[in-house]
């Protein structure tokens, strides 16, 4: 299950209290204050992991929390801070406080912890507390309260290359030629319900790079038709677009400018990315009879192969350009 967006509550430990104790002396019936401080309560992290994909396991654990400091002790024996608690998110997660909504952390860097709640610090014993003019102080503090927080989890994720078209556009079926991915195909729209990431691996004359899939785009998809735009943010992050259109459509630049401007719609910023438009499905056609392409498209068939490797080399050399630009 494709889980790309949740909430979370997360607890942090309150701090141990600080301790009242003095030092026990023969013939001393009130020694020096002698009470420690108490643990801190843990903290709680979240660290991106490519090894997790989706928020599932998020979504079905929505409650997390850890410990509270140890109280101090007599004799000057501080309490033991309490464990701290990393949660394993997906590269490429954005964290938001769910109250107000502002951005708490982009998690994009595998293993970089981000601290999601802050534990309580220990409350100062006793001994602490002395001062030149309290040497013996009848006072203690408590442990600190521990951060609480509900956070929303967005799930955008990371690639090189995304693919955008219509339904039945061929997305899948090129995903599935050119890497190691399978995602559903089948001849009826909307085959494709969630996105699907797959790596191809380099070739010759160019580097790896990895490629997003997401469902199909329709007219006025930004007014919720069809899956509506959500699984645009999952390209968001591209480097580069490449927008497949059916050679069969009655009309395949009218179905061009459809996509860009539900693109425009979402984002001009996803708009003006660098794109590599392609006509798909050329085996539809008679090889005498070579497809009319607007200038600076390509063209291929993902299912027999023809002038894939082409397409390859074209987006490889477009997300080095970013690379190097950036």
């Amino acid at each position: 299950m494709f889980i790309d967006e949740t909430v979370i509550h997360v607890k942090a430990g309150n701090g141990g209290n600080g301790c009242h104790a003095h030092e026990r002396q023969p013939y001393t019936p009130k020694g020096r204050p002698a009470g420690a401080n108490g643990g801190r309560g843990g903290h709680i992290y979240l660290a991106a992991s490519r090894h997790i994909h989706t928020l599932q396991d998020m979504a079905f654990k929505q409650q997390y929390s850890t410990e509270r400091g140890m109280h101090g002790k007599g004799s000057l024996k501080t309490g033991k801070n309490a464990v701290d608690l990393t949660i394993a998110i997906p590269m490429g997660t954005v964290v938001y406080n769910d109250e107000t909504r502002e951005v708490i952390a982009d998690c994009i860097d595998e293993g970089k912890p981000v601290l999601a709640a802050r534990g309580g610090r220990g409350g100062r014993g006793n001994a602490a507390l002395a001062t030149a003019k309290n040497r013996n102080p009848e006072t203690v503090e408590a442990g600190g309260q521990g951060e609480e927080k509900r956070l929303r989890l967005e799930l955008k994720v990371l690639a090189d290359v995304g693919l955008v078209g219509r339904p039945n556009a061929g997305k899948s079926t090129f995903l599935s030629r050119i890497s190691r991915a399978r995602p559903k195909i089948a001849d009826y729209p909307f085959t494709t319900t969630e996105p699907h990431l797959g790596i191809v691996p380099a070739g010759k004359g160019y580097s790896s790079f990895v490629v997003a899939d997401i469902p199909g785009l329709i007219e006025n998809s930004h007014k919720g038709k069809g899956l509506g735009i959500r699984f645009l943010r999952h390209i968001e992050r591209t480097k580069v677009l490449a927008v497949l259109i059916d050679a069969t459509s009655p009309d395949p630049e009218g179905d061009a400018k459809i996509l860009l401007n539900e693109l425009a719609q979402y984002s001009e910023g996803l708009a003006g990315r660098p794109r590599c438009l392609i006509m798909t499905k050329n085996d539809c056609f008679p090889k005498d009879q070579p497809l009319d392409l607007p200038l600076d498209w390509l063209s291929m068939s993902a299912v027999t192969g023809d002038n894939v490797e082409t397409v390859l080399k074209k987006l490889a050399a477009m997300v080095e350009e970013t690379r190097t630009a950036t």
